[in-house]
């Protein structure tokens, strides 16, 4: 995205005073906290928690504010080599807050672009954190992961798939990552209410003017533990809403799960 500021600028707060979400998220914040303002840090009625990058400001970066109080907020996967951008949040909610021992996972996921390094970076980071939630769920914690994932999973989530096959974000070894959540049981929540959906996108190149012709990807996700299917009352992309290259996606839960 743009990075949180440049929302900011555009109407950010008003937007967040309409909508008034219980749990609001934000990837590529592209700032540390002490870059932010203060009606931005600290946004009536919410808590923030902030993973931003150790190794340059202005880069990478994931928020969370929340109106519901974690009994604990983990910053990173506990891997080093993993953990110097600034990239994940889980906030664990307990059967006091939410019904059910829930872990709400905040994460930026690598973009595969820049060489083969970095894709193996985003490979190794895509295995760890599966690894992470899996762990997480054989404690029985019930697990909603949500973020840019960097990849479109097939092809109906993207307009042009052919002409991508060979490109990040849409690469076989990419793709089977995704194959692999699904199999462990995590369910995308957008694709189980909306199958067959077409022209369903989150993100859009900004220098070609693609959202303009709608030429996008879905590549932002909900992902949930098959015990909160059922308490999902609604999802959905708000395409509508700007000041970004992606734009935000919801997710509407019954309480107490």
């Amino acid at each position: 995205m743009n990075g949180i500021r440049a929302w900011y600028k555009k109407g950010l707060l008003e937007w967040l005073k309409t909508e008034s979400p219980d749990i609001f998220c934000v990837q590529e914040t592209k700032a540390h906290p002490d870059q932010l303002p203060e009606d931005l840090l600290n946004i009536e009625g919410y808590t923030s928690y902030f993973d931003h990058s150790k190794t340059k400001k202005g880069y990478s970066g994931v928020a969370v504010w929340t109106k519901i109080k974690p009994v604990k907020v983990e910053y990173g996967l506990g891997v080093e080599a993993l953990d110097q951008e600034g990239r994940f949040l889980a906030l664990h909610f307990s059967k006091k807050e939410l019904g059910k021992d829930v872990v709400f996972m905040n994460t930026y996921f690598p973009n595969g672009g820049g060489g083969p390094v970095r894709l193996q970076y985003k490979l190794e980071y895509y295995d760890a954190y599966l690894k992470y939630a899996n762990k997480l769920r054989k404690t029985g914690k019930e697990i909603i992961f949500c973020g840019d994932v960097n990849t479109a999973h097939t092809e109906i989530d993207l307009a042009r798939p052919k002409e991508n096959e060979d490109n990040t974000g849409f690469l076989p070894i990419e793709r089977a990552w995704l194959d692999k959540v699904v199999k462990a049981g995590y369910v995308d929540i957008f694709r189980h209410f909306y199958p067959t959906k077409k022209e369903a996108y989150t993100y859009w190149d900004m220098y070609t003017h693609a959202r303009d012709r709608n030429v996008g990807w879905r590549i932002d996700y909900f992902f949930l533990s098959p015990d909160l299917v059922k308490k999902t009352k609604k999802t959905g992309i708000l395409d509508e809403v700007y000041g970004s290259d992606h734009c935000p996606i919801f997710l509407e839960l019954e309480l107490p799960l």
